[in-house]
């Protein structure tokens, strides 16, 4: 909160016994970060859920009663306010014993099998239990039994549950769809669909929000990691694997790194070491969409075609086009997502090129996207007369694939991606950061439109992680408007925008995660107190400009293997051929 001089106003608090200047307005929790000590949370979420429903935050305060100090009391730090003077305890014998007690109710009606939960070493509450030294509930009695809900690509296990409802809050808040909520009253209540649907039978758009919300294993992506180590033991299939530019951002993590961590080397060296017949960069599809995204764009606009034309490469926003916005289908472009281009390059062209029958072909792609695993199972998918992609798999299920098979990641030497597909630009790269399609795209229709060799490449106007970002580009004698949307929330608002005639552009990017791919469903994930101090999104996103600004090929359109594909089998942008393989359709779905 600032004072009218423009200045932070400023209060002080003791902490502990000692004083701290904090922000007015601050939390109880805010103002420990300062002290830098960690108040335990389950269902916080800092911006998202803050309602002090588990009561692990729990600390006692005193506050300033005229010149007196009022009496002791317990509060929830996440939500309680400081005022000036306050006196807050985090960690007496009575804050302790009462979180160890509402850690025993939460585990009283809690499916324990943790050796066998995916969340297990990861999961908030096992962190607390360690930490607080509950190793079992003295709550015994009735417990609740559910159905595990595993009908889509996300599966819901309310038997391990704790109510936190950090998932119907970035389903709600975050990305605008809100089809999870608490059902019943009580102690029947748990969280599901209205009518007790499955998921499947929602409008969900299976972008995986609520898995990377969620602090303990009620909500997960279905593992497909069998049927990839099922493939690479079968000698008559040629198993190959390509990974998005957002992979290398964020697999480190899997493996103790700090986020932010490029581990592209140790990641390419570990997919090979596992035995795939080829590893590849899904960066090269990036700049094959962005020759054929900026194309179709350029022909809408100058044949008076549908615009505002939309970007197509996130499955989840793709699906709530369809969902919420029907209306607007035929504003997507008709581009598969780099990693369905990927898969349709390779069961054909490359099939061909090597003589392989398609059938033999056993395409995988490494995502940090648990809508990806909805989209390849998508019709239009199959430029081959088979499913493009065969399985794709998150970051997470590559880690687990890696230490499964027993291979030491830290200590692994760097590798390299293997032809004919180790080609990939800046712009292929930045595909995986909010904005980094569209300045991708511009660096190629402003060199098309122009009729001239672009100086200056950077487009920062479209950069960095705010929810909606809006700019103009003055291009010979066409003005091109553009905007970009990151998260379904955010795309809602700037639609209705559009819809109302508030907002005139010609192109837009939208991209179903709050920052992009780098913050996908499928991400490594990491508890609330480091999603509270470090910006996720930003820090991954850095590891992509950087790898873009390191690159000497910086445009989609200069990828000599991108050109090559055009030359010997494509044709041209946008020919006929490239549309049976690279474009695609879409379903007027509406809200069920």
């Amino acid at each position: 909160m600032k004072g009218d001089s423009g200045e932070m106003d400023m209060i002080k608090v003791i902490i502990n016994g000692k004083e701290y200047s904090v922000e007015k307005g601050s939390t109880v929790l805010e103002a420990a970060k300062v002290a830098n000590i960690d108040i335990p949370t389950l269902c916080y979420l800092k911006d998202i859920n803050e309602i002090g429903a588990c009561r692990l935050c729990l600390v006692e305060v005193a506050e300033m009663r005229g010149p007196a100090l009022g009496p002791w009391r317990m509060v929830t730090a996440c939500v309680y306010p400081c005022t000036e003077g306050m006196q807050i305890k985090t960690n007496t014998p009575k804050i302790t014993a009462s979180r160890k007690m509402n850690l025993e109710l939460l585990l009283s009606n809690h499916d324990k099998k943790c050796l066998s939960c995916v969340r297990s070493t990861n999961c908030e509450l096992q962190t607390l239990c360690r930490e607080y030294g509950v190793e079992q509930t003295t709550f015994t009695g009735e417990m609740n039994h559910y159905e595990i809900d595993n009908k889509t690509p996300i599966i819901r296990d309310n038997n391990k549950c704790i109510l936190c409802r950090r998932c119907v809050a970035t389903c709600a808040k975050v990305q605008g769809i809100g089809v999870i909520g608490a059902n019943n009253r009580g102690f029947d209540t748990y969280i599901g669909s209205q009518f007790e649907q499955h998921l499947a039978d929602t409008s969900c758009i299976n972008c995986g929000q609520c898995i990377v919300s969620c602090p303990v294993g009620a909500l997960y992506e279905r593992d497909d990691t069998d049927k990839v180590f099922a493939a690479l033991a079968d000698p008559n299939k040629h198993v190959v694997i390509c990974t998005a530019p957002s992979v290398r951002a964020q697999i480190g993590e899997c493996f103790g790194y700090e986020p932010g961590t490029d581990a592209e080397g140790k990641m390419v060296t570990a997919l090979k070491a596992l035995g795939f017949d080829g590893v590849y960069d899904m960066n090269l599809t990036a700049d094959l969409t962005i020759v054929e995204e900026a194309t179709e764009l350029i022909g809408r606009i100058q044949n008076n075609g549908v615009l505002p034309m939309i970007t197509s490469c996130s499955p989840g926003w793709i699906k709530f086009c369809e969902h919420y916005f029907p209306e607007m289908t035929e504003n997507l472009s008709t581009c598969k997502s780099p990693q369905q281009m990927f898969g349709a390059v390779v069961k054909t062209y490359y099939a061909q090129k090597m003589g392989w029958d398609p059938k033999d072909v056993f395409m995988v792609s490494a995502i940090p996207c648990t809508a990806k695993k909805f989209e390849v199972t998508r019709p239009d998918q199959s430029a081959s007369g088979l499913p493009d992609v065969d399985v794709a798999i998150t970051t997470r299920e590559v880690g687990r694939m890696i230490q499964k098979a027993g291979i030491n990641f830290r200590t692994l030497e760097d590798g390299k991606f293997d032809d004919p597909f180790d080609i990939g630009s800046g712009a292929g790269a930045i595909f995986g950061a909010t904005g980094g399609v569209m300045e991708a795209a511009l660096r190629y229709a402003a060199e098309i439109i122009l009729g001239k060799k672009l100086e200056k490449v950077d487009f920062p106007e479209v950069r960095g992680t705010e929810g909606i970002k809006t700019a103009s580009y003055k291009l010979g004698d066409i003005t091109v408007n553009v905007a970009v949307a990151s998260s379904t929330g955010k795309a809602k608002e700037l639609l209705n925008k559009v819809k109302n005639g508030e907002l005139n552009v010609q192109f837009i990017e939208i991209m179903a995660c709050p920052g992009g791919c780098v913050n996908g469903g499928g991400q490594p994930i990491q508890p609330a107190k480091v999603r509270m101090s470090t910006d996720l999104r930003a820090v991954r996103a850095a590891v992509l400009y950087k790898d873009d600004a390191d690159e000497t090929l910086r445009k989609s359109q200069d990828n000599l293997a991108v050109q090559k594909l055009y030359d010997e089998f494509l044709g041209k942008p946008n020919s006929h051929k490239a549309h049976e393989i690279l474009h695609t359709s879409y379903i007027k779905r509406g809200l069920y």
